[in-house]
């Protein structure tokens, strides 16, 4: 099952029996494929496989100066063209809009997943935004997030001075380079076409620790500030500029906290942004009390000196963030462990649930670390003929049907599995990412057409309502779509249409669609259910405290799910 621990699979001890089975369950499920493209050959970039069991979606990504949606098939269903390549990150908001980071080339602060520029598309394709964060001193790289206020929370690589370094508690043995990069977050509100005001901001250089130097800053115990960095932690590495190399910034309304990822020390960190900002630069305030502080940390005990290299579980990852309310593990925090520096390679998906005292409250374990001690769920193929491994990007999201879509990111594949973890739909990136050049369907792979991450959204996902969704042709060239391949059509009840009302409630709202409902879930923001309603047009919310609730909504094999405001 997908929330249980498969300790057994996953110590990679196995019966030469067990790897008999998986050699044949992969042999015959690659040779059924075959079947299910009527006898063609098989396609070498777009979709691989789209199976039944896939989650029929619209799926996002990034190549080049583009920005594509296709559907099941590979068919294009929009695309946004940028005067920039690829920053990395891309959203598409829930108004239709498009949220994307563009790469400056800039020379400045360079390392892999620079940005600078980050910018808004209508659905149209029309350049609504456009900011700039991207100086000799600090500039935007990897990730942005788009808060439902309407601000962006933007990851950037801040300058330090190697005296400013030193000054900090860096051993100078460790400063190899002629600066040392900090780690910022800037809440902005954007403004005008091109404007925008900094209403929050966070900065890691605010909360370290070291126990190098007792003249110099930040000198103290490191096993016993966890909730600090240590300056001169630097997980084997030769203390480079770019020593956290942070690659992803992502967001939970509901405890209105931050998690982050630090690549090059293998750790996830979690903050408070419930601070001022002034808060957010020391170690008290907001809701956790801790201010700026990290809150809660997982992956890699040794940055703050307790364990060893055997208690270490991540290794390069890429996004953590929180699955979302009202999907299989709501809450849980999902992340794409890519397996560098270790042997054997391979890349997992991790799901994990942090300890808690509260919601937000996080607790560490007797021996002085953060759990949990073992993942909730681990995926890999480490067992399979050809293993899963991406040395440098990548991730996973949650489905609605509850599949897991993997984004294996040097390969340029996008890899979706059911609950039985069995590949139900890939698709292979036909975009060189240099120089934006398409390959045939059937020719040779792109030799860049890495992906930084890959979001696969519902039919009923707000953006959709109203937009003319017809496909095009697949993005390769010299492209067939085979008369095989299930492609999204006008659902039955055309879901889309459903309407929860009234919404703002203070109690009863109604289903306004005529068709027969066969249950209603009610799931709170954390994603818990609170009770099921068979049968019903109508869900009393009256008994409820206010917040904002989940419907999910089950009818005739099809579900969506419906956001309800109580007062």
């Amino acid at each position: 099952m997908l929330n249980t621990v498969n300790t057994q699979k996953k110590t990679r001890y196995f019966s030469i029996f067990e790897k008999i089975f998986y050699m044949i369950r992969t042999i015959l499920f690659y040779t059924s494929l075959l079947f299910v493209l009527n006898g063609k050959a098989q396609n070498t970039v777009g979709v691989i496989s789209n199976t039944s069991q896939a989650f029929n979606g619209y799926t996002l990504f990034n190549a080049h100066t583009e920005t594509f949606l296709i559907n099941n098939c590979g068919q294009l269903v929009r695309q946004w063209t940028s005067t920039f390549v690829q920053g990395n990150s891309v959203y598409l908001l829930e108004n239709g809009n498009l949220l994307r980071t563009g790469n400056t080339n800039s020379t400045a602060i360079v390392f892999g997943g620079q940005g600078g520029v980050i910018e808004l598309y209508s659905w149209e394709g029309t350049l609504l935004w456009q900011y700039y964060y991207d100086t000799p001193q600090y500039r935007q790289h990897h990730d942005v997030f788009p808060l439902p206020n309407g601000n962006i929370l933007i990851l950037a690589a801040k300058v330090m001075t190697n005296a400013q370094a030193i000054q900090a508690g860096r051993n100078p043995a460790l400063l190899p380079q002629s600066v040392l990069y900090s780690q910022q977050i800037v809440e902005v509100q954007p403004v005008g076409t091109n404007q925008g005001t900094i209403v929050w901001e966070w900065d890691i250089r605010d909360h370290l620790i070291q126990d190098f130097d007792a003249t110099k800053d930040n000198f103290g115990v490191v096993s016993q500030n966890p909730n600090k960095l240590n300056v001169n932690f630097t997980n084997g590495g030769d203390g480079s500029s770019n020593w956290l190399h942070v690659n992803s910034v992502q967001y939970n309304l509901a405890l209105n906290q931050i998690i982050l990822s630090s690549r090059n020390l293998s750790e996830i960190w979690i903050i408070d942004h419930s601070t001022t900002t002034a808060q957010a630069a020391t170690g008290s305030g907001g809701l956790s009390g801790k201010g700026g502080d990290i809150i809660y940390r997982w992956g890699n005990s040794q940055a703050y000196n307790v364990g060893s290299a055997a208690n270490r579980k991540l290794y390069g990852q890429h996004y953590p963030h929180w699955i979302a309310s009202g999907l299989l593990d709501a809450g849980k925090i999902m992340l794409f462990n890519n397996g560098r520096d270790r042997q054997p390679q391979f890349s997992e998906v991790f799901i994990l649930t942090p300890p808690t005292s509260a919601a937000g409250v996080y607790v560490m374990q007797p021996s002085g670390t953060f759990g949990p001690q073992n993942p909730d769920y681990i995926y890999d193929q480490n067992t399979l003929p050809t293993p899963l491994f991406t040395a440098i990007l990548g991730g996973a999201n949650r489905l609605p049907n509850g599949n897991i879509l993997i984004c294996a990111g040097s390969l340029g594949e996008l890899i979706e599995i059911d609950n039985l973890e069995n590949i139900v739909w890939r698709y292979i990136n036909p975009v060189h990412n240099a120089t934006g050049v398409k390959a045939n369907q059937g020719g040779t792979p792109p030799a860049i057409n890495a992906l930084f991450r890959g979001t696969k959204y519902s039919p009923n996902y707000p953006a959709f309502i109203g937009r003319d969704l017809t496909a095009g042709p697949p993005i390769e060239l010299n492209s067939e779509i085979n008369a095989a391949c299930s492609v999204l059509t006008v659902d039955k009840h055309n879901l889309s249409e459903v309407k929860v009302t009234p919404n703002p409630t203070s109690g009863l709202v109604t289903i306004a669609f005529d068709f027969t409902i066969d249950k209603i879930e009610v799931y709170n923001i954390l994603g818990s259910k609170i009770s099921t309603i068979p049968n019903l047009k109508t869900v009393d919310l009256s008994g409820l405290p206010s917040g904002i609730y989940l419907l999910k909504i089950f009818a005739d094999g099809e579900m969506l799910t419906k956001k309800v405001i109580k007062h």
